[in-house]
C-alpha cells in the first residue's frame, strides 16, 4: 500500500469522476461544520463483492455457504494490517447492510418476502481509495499503485450529472392509515407488550427513464448536507444516496466503542425566533426525553454483550444537535471491546441499531415487521467501513434514497411510545422525508 498526498480537491468533485463507476463507494461527510465530518473518502474499483440475498451469500458472484457476516470477517482477516496515519481508514470493506440482515441475526424471518430480490449486503473490497481531511484541507491516494488514479484526475473533470426528471411520488400509506398503525403500537405499548416501536412508511416512484443515481444523491446532498452522508453504488441495478445524520458505531483500532443514538426530533424554524422556540422546546420534552433514553439503555445493553466488564459508559444524554432541516436529540454511549472479541462480534451483538427497532428489541422487530407494508430493505440498516486494521465506522441508514432498476423508495418513521399522538407521529414522519422527496423538483428543469 503506498499512500501519496495529493492537492486538495472538494470530495463532491473529485468522485465526479468515478461516478458513473457500478462499483463506487462516496463515504461523504458532507456536513461542513460538524467535527464527525472530518474525513471523507472514496473507494473506487473494488478487487472483490460479498453480497447475500434471499439467505445465500456471494463471492464475486459465486454461491458460498458462509454466513454473510462471517464471510466479510474471514476477507478481512486474511488481510490484517495496520492503517497508517494520516488517514483513520486506509482501506478494507465498505458498503451497507441491509435491515432484514439484522432480521436474521435475531432469528426473525420478515412476512414480506422479497419479490425484487434485494440483497441483503454488499460490500467491496477496496485497496484503492482517496481520503480527504476537510478540516486540514488535505487529500491523500491509497493504492498498491497510485499512478493510474493521479493521472485520471489530471484529466479535465466531469460535469456533474444533474437529475432531470419530474417528482411523482405516491406514499404506501395514506395520513389516517399511519396513524392508525401508531394508534396500534400504543395500545401494544399500553398493554405491556413492549416500551417502544419505530415506525416508517415509504413514499415510492417509477424511476425516471435517464435518471443518474449519482445525480440524485447531488440534489439530496445539496439539500440535506449531513456528517453521515453517503453514495454507494451496489452494481448496475442498486444504488444508496443517503443523507444520515446518525452515526451507528465506531470501534477504533484500540477498541474504544462510540455510538450516538438520535431520538427526538423537531423541524427548523422559518425565522431565527421559531428555530429557538423549536429547539428549545424539543430540549423540554419529557416524552422525547424519555424515548432517547430507552434507546441508550437498549444500546448499553447490547454493548455489554461484547464489552469489557465495567466500561460501558454514557458522556452524554440527550444533547439537542441542529441539522439542514431538523433539530434532533442526540447521545453517547461508549463502552471498550473485549480483548477476545472483533468488529464482527460487535456488529452482531448490535445490529440493527436500536434507535430504529424499540425496546425490547425483538419483540419491536416482530411488531414493526406486522404492522410496516413492506420489507425496509438498505434502509435502517447501515453503511459503513470495517478497515483491514480492525476498525469500524458506520451510519444508521436513515434520510435514505434506495434507487432500484425501476424504482426510487424514500422512507421515514419514529419512536413510537405511550403518550405518542398519531397525527403528530405522521407529521414528524413527513419532516424527516420532506428533504428526500425535494431532491427531485415537482417539475423537470
Amino acid at each position: 500500500m503506498i499512500i501519496e498526498e495529493i492537492p486538495y480537491r472538494e470530495p463532491d468533485a473529485v468522485f465526479a469522476y468515478w461516478a458513473g463507476d457500478p462499483y463506487v463507494a462516496f463515504l461523504d461527510s458532507a456536513s461542513e461544520d460538524d467535527p464527525r465530518g472530518r474525513f471523507s473518502y472514496l473507494a473506487i474499483e473494488p478487487f472483490r463483492i460479498l453480497s447475500a440475498v434471499g439467505g445465500k451469500s456471494f463471492v464475486d458472484g459465486v454461491e458460498t455457504a458462509e454466513e454473510p457476516l462471517a464471510l466479510v470477517e474471514r476477507e478481512l482477516a486474511q488481510r490484517r494490517r495496520p492503517s497508517p496515519a494520516p488517514l483513520p481508514f486506509t482501506g478494507g470493506a465498505v458498503g451497507f447492510l441491509g435491515y432484514e440482515l439484522g432480521l436474521a441475526l435475531q432469528g426473525l424471518r420478515s412476512r414480506h418476502g422479497n419479490p425484487q430480490a434485494m440483497p441483503d449486503m454488499v460490500m467491496g473490497l477496496y485497496d484503492k481509495l482517496i481520503g480527504f481531511d476537510r478540516q486540514e484541507r488535505r487529500a491523500w491516494i491509497c493504492a498498491p499503485e497510485p499512478g493510474a488514479i493521479r493521472r485520471r484526475l489530471a484529466e479535465p473533470p466531469p460535469a456533474w450529472p444533474v437529475p432531470v426528471a419530474r417528482a411523482d411520488w405516491t406514499a404506501d400509506l395514506t395520513p389516517a392509515a399511519y396513524a392508525d398503525a401508531v394508534a396500534r403500537i400504543v395500545e401494544h405499548i399500553r398493554a405491556g407488550d413492549l416500551y417502544q416501536a419505530n415506525f416508517t412508511a415509504r413514499h415510492r416512484m417509477r424511476r425516471p427513464a435517464g435518471l443518474h443515481p449519482a445525480g440524485l444523491y447531488g440534489a439530496l446532498r445539496a439539500i440535506a448536507k449531513a456528517p453521515f452522508s453517503a453514495y454507494l453504488a451496489c452494481g448496475p441495478d442498486l444504488a444508496i444516496a443517503s443523507a444520515s445524520p446518525e452515526r451507528f458505531l465506531r470501534l477504533e483500532p484500540d477498541g474504544r466503542i462510540e455510538t450516538r443514538p438520535i431520538k427526538g426530533t423537531r423541524p427548523r424554524g422559518r425565522t431565527p425566533h421559531e428555530d429557538r422556540r423549536l429547539a428549545e422546546e424539543l430540549a423540554a420534552s419529557v416524552k422525547d426525553r424519555a424515548e432517547n433514553l430507552m434507546i441508550v439503555d437498549l444500546l448499553r445493553n447490547d454493548l455489554s454483550r461484547v464489552a469489557a466488564l465495567g466500561s460501558v459508559t454514557v458522556p452524554s444524554l440527550c444533547r439537542l444537535e441542529s441539522f439542514a432541516h431538523v433539530h434532533h436529540l442526540v447521545s453517547v454511549v461508549e463502552a471498550r471491546l473485549r480483548a477476545d472479541a472483533g468488529p464482527i462480534d460487535l456488529l452482531r451483538a448490535t445490529f440493527p441499531g436500536g434507535s430504529i427497532t424499540g425496546a425490547p428489541k425483538i419483540r419491536a422487530m416482530q411488531l414493526i415487521d406486522e404492522l410496516e407494508v413492506a420489507r425496509r430493505g438498505p434502509y435502517c440498516g447501515s453503511i459503513l467501513w470495517l478497515g483491514f486494521d480492525g476498525a469500524l465506522d458506520s451510519s444508521i441508514a436513515i434520510r435514505t434514497l434506495t434507487i432500484t432498476r425501476d424504482e426510487i423508495v424514500a422512507q421515514a418513521g419514529g419512536g413510537i411510545v405511550a403518550d405518542s399522538d398519531p397525527m403528530a407521529e405522521h407529521e414528524e414522519m413527513m419532516v424527516k422525508i420532506r428533504p428526500l422527496l425535494a431532491a427531485l423538483p415537482r417539475e423537470a428543469p
